[in-house]
């Protein structure tokens, strides 16, 4: 089934933003998951065990059913916490490909009528009151926490993937 017209944009940044995001992780080291250059942003282990958590609630939203025990500590408002043991790198990279599965299918199986439902509140920023505005705010949301993984990764020591 061809995705709703009103969430296919979002569903192209996702797949965009998967894409982006698996060639920025192939290359870094398990320290460099966990390394906060600054000291006091996120580490990319956080960054992404957030994204993955906004992927099982677009999904979920689209009636997907899909999770993992330590989604909690990647929650709105969840900060990081350098006492907290973290999934692993394998961990999250295995759970970022079961996620995004699950919300490629909830995103492909989208009905007009489930996107044109209102939005629940309390809940994310949506410009039209509707499901679809709380899809579109999310695929925003997962590229900006996509931009932080890229700046990062130079702070880092890494290469930019585009230009």
């Amino acid at each position: 089934m061809p995705v709703p017209v009103a969430i296919v944009h979002a569903a192209e940044e996702f797949r965009l933003n998967n894409n982006f995001t698996t060639n920025f992780l192939k290359d870094l080291s398990p320290e460099e998951w966990l390394k906060r250059p600054a000291g006091a942003n996120n580490h990319i282990a956080w960054i992404v065990g957030h994204i993955i958590w906004a992927r099982k609630m677009v999904a979920g939203r689209l009636g997907a059913n899909w999770s993992v025990p330590w989604l909690g500590l990647f929650a709105r408002g969840e900060k990081v916490d350098d006492t907290a043991a973290y999934p692993s790198q394998d961990a999250l990279l295995s759970a970022w490909k079961d996620v995004t599965a699950a919300l490629e299918a909830a995103l492909e199986n989208a009905t007009d009528e489930q996107v044109a439902q209102p939005a629940s509140q309390p809940g994310p920023p949506t410009a039209d009151g509707k499901l679809s505005g709380t899809i579109r705010f999310l695929a925003w949301h997962e590229t900006y926490h996509v931009g932080q993984i890229a700046y990062l990764r130079g702070l880092l020591g890494h290469k930019g993937l585009m230009g």
